[in-house]
């Protein structure tokens, strides 16, 4: 097994993290001990108070984003549209609200578990690279739910992020976040990243690499 990541790993900003995080393998325990994980290849950075796009903009502080608040290596998960979680790695110190949204996975143990949660009731099977390949779907395949929210990553034994087995260099590219067309000039700012030709990033958002 590889090395987690520390609550020293976590102190830095997000725009650091989320590049960081890229190739590092996020892993989760079901309650009947099987393990399932998938490397990070899809990330985006939010950068608190400032940022138009984050929940925590203006230091807007409720009981929903409160994780955000937490020490750096907090999880904190949401759910959207009614009908999606999503799991965030909380960076820095207490009460500097900043945090990294995990958008994609590439699947490594436990596919066959992922498919049976990502069950969506249709004939054609879906493909594994479309498992994890959206930050609803990584929840899904992994069983990530409002009851993660607040986890320590640093010492949790159900949910944490491993750092790559070998030091293998990591092309990156980045580009706009998806989805925050709400927030003014900060709309596009380059703060997501992805790894560049990964089947597993979404294909019809990969932007240039």
């Amino acid at each position: 097994m590889s090395a987690r990541w520390s609550r020293r790993d976590f102190s830095a900003g997000s725009v650091e993290i989320a590049q960081r995080l890229i190739g590092s393998t996020l892993v989760r325990i079901l309650d009947d001990g099987t393990r399932l994980s998938g490397v990070i290849v899809e990330t985006e950075a939010y950068l608190g108070v400032e940022d138009a796009a984050a929940h925590s903009f203006g230091g807007r502080r409720t009981a929903r984003n409160e994780a955000m608040y937490s020490v750096g290596g907090t999880a904190y998960v949401y759910f959207t549209y009614g009908m999606h979680h999503c799991v965030n790695v909380v960076c820095g110190g207490i009460d500097e609200p900043v945090a990294v949204l995990i958008r994609a996975l590439e699947p490594v143990e436990g596919v066959d578990r992922m498919t049976n949660h990502r069950d969506t009731g249709q004939k054609r099977a879906l493909r594994e690279r479309d498992l994890c390949s959206g930050p609803g779907k990584l929840c899904k395949a992994l069983a990530i739910g409002r009851e993660h929210n607040g986890v320590d990553l640093a010492s949790s034994e159900v949910l944490w992020i491993e750092k790559p087995a070998t030091r293998r260099k990591v092309r990156l590219a980045n580009g706009p976040r998806i989805g925050v067309a709400y927030a003014g000039e900060w709309a596009g700012k380059p703060y997501r990243w992805w790894m560049k030709g990964n089947a597993n990033v979404n294909g019809g958002r990969r932007g240039p690499g």
